[in-house]
């Protein structure tokens, strides 16, 4: 597999029935000449420096050696929290768990371009965007185990809740940055989707009011190639950046694995966006290397071979590569993030397993404003059935 959009593979061909008249044959899908990436960092770990790069190189032209190690330490320790609550979810500690396997640069790469004053909408896959943003990574898991709706407020980082809802909190982000505007600041919004939610509607009303209204918004999309079972080749006929064309404002592809490219494009974006210029699309193009969540199996609708071929462009080992010929960092600062990898992990299981079991009689509450006697009786059933495993009347 290379690193061409789905999009741009072969469609399936559809045979005809029989008949004294054909039924009209349906267009084929447009084949546009597949741009290429915008990227910095090659899977190798090479620097990239052409014309095409030029303006989005500008960027990162001045990142220090410190700088550089401390995205290389945001990813591992992202990826390090995903990995212990992936398992703590397999130990019945939470209810479900959506791992960020893989798209570690696209979120390091653009939660480090945003500043403390933007405001960022996430979905509920944006755990490095978190860490960016200070978020306590131990705050995301209350949620996935039943014992809060959050975690976190989200006015203390500028990081709202988690939106389960698909595509809504692109609306959310549209409507805050419109009141930026009416409020005369400088800050930036950006919302972030994934490619399966770039089919929703509520995601096209949001690429037409801001761009309508000019909003100071950058719709950051990880286009992570399976929207759950569906693969993206079924839900577009061309690259995702390009349908920010039809509503008036730019979209560009970064390579979603490279976080010096993700870093670069979204400052380019955030920075148009707080000096009136309006709002912009990112496709991130990456892949999700695990299950879309912890109650999926991605061995029944894709093969291991997909995924080996992006294995190689693994975004950690792209950077370290880099860091390792450059001279940026020694067996001592790896040494020294493991440790740190541990501690973190060990911390998350701590907490996670101190957290008070869900309350399963809330399902209940708030259905509807007064009571309901159908909801009243499905309570009663269900405390009853509860209360039989404590009297081990179960069969």
């Amino acid at each position: 597999m290379t690193v061409e959009s789905t999009a741009a593979r072969k469609p399936r061909r559809s045979s005809t029935g029989g008949g004294k008249r054909a039924s009209a044959k349906k267009p084929a899908p447009q084949k546009s000449n597949e741009p290429e990436l915008i990227q910095l960092l090659t899977p190798e770990g090479k620097r990239v420096k052409d014309a095409k790069n030029a303006v989005y190189d500008a960027y990162v032209a001045d990142i220090t050696a410190e700088e550089l190690r401390g995205l290389y330490r945001d990813m591992v320790l992202t990826r390090r929290f995903d990995a212990e609550a992936t398992a703590l979810q397999r130990q019945g500690e939470l209810g479900l768990w959506a791992s960020l396997l893989g798209q570690e640069a696209a979120q390091i790469g653009s939660g480090r371009a945003t500043r403390d004053d933007d405001y960022v909408f996430p979905t509920y896959r944006e755990h490095g965007v978190a860490w960016c943003r200070g978020v306590d990574p131990t705050n995301l898991l209350g949620m996935f185990r039943g014992v809060n709706n959050g975690g976190w407020d989200p006015n203390s980082n500028n990081f709202h809740l988690y939106t389960i809802v698909i595509g809504s909190q692109t609306l959310h982000a549209t409507g805050y940055a419109m009141g930026v505007t009416k409020d005369g600041a400088d800050s930036a919004v950006i919302a972030y989707f994934g490619d399966g939610a770039s089919s929703q509607g509520d995601v096209a009303e949001s690429f037409t009011f801001s761009a309508v209204y000019n909003a100071p918004v950058v719709f950051f999309c990880q286009n992570n190639q399976w929207a759950i079972s569906e693969p993206t080749e079924k839900q577009t006929r061309v690259p995702l950046y390009q349908r920010a064309q039809g509503f008036g404002f730019p979209g560009v592809r970064v390579d979603g694995n490279d976080v010096l490219a993700c870093l670069a494009v979204t400052k380019w974006a955030l920075e148009r966006a707080r000096t009136g210029e309006g709002p912009a699309l990112i496709e991130a193009f990456t892949y999700r290397m695990g299950a879309h969540t912890t109650s999926d199996d991605p061995t029944k609708y894709r093969n291991d071979d997909e995924r080996a071929a992006w294995e190689v462009k693994d975004p950690i080992l792209r950077l370290r590569a880099y860091l390792e010929s450059e001279g940026h960092a020694d067996e001592g600062f790896f040494a020294e993030l493991d440790d740190e990898s541990e501690a973190l992990g060990k911390r998350v299981r701590e907490v996670v397993r101190a957290m008070p079991d869900p309350d399963l009689m809330a399902i209940f509450e708030n259905v509807y404003a007064d009571g309901h006697a159908l909801v009243d009786e499905e309570r009663a059933q269900f405390a009853a059935y509860q209360a039989s495993f404590a009297d081990g009347e179960v069969k």
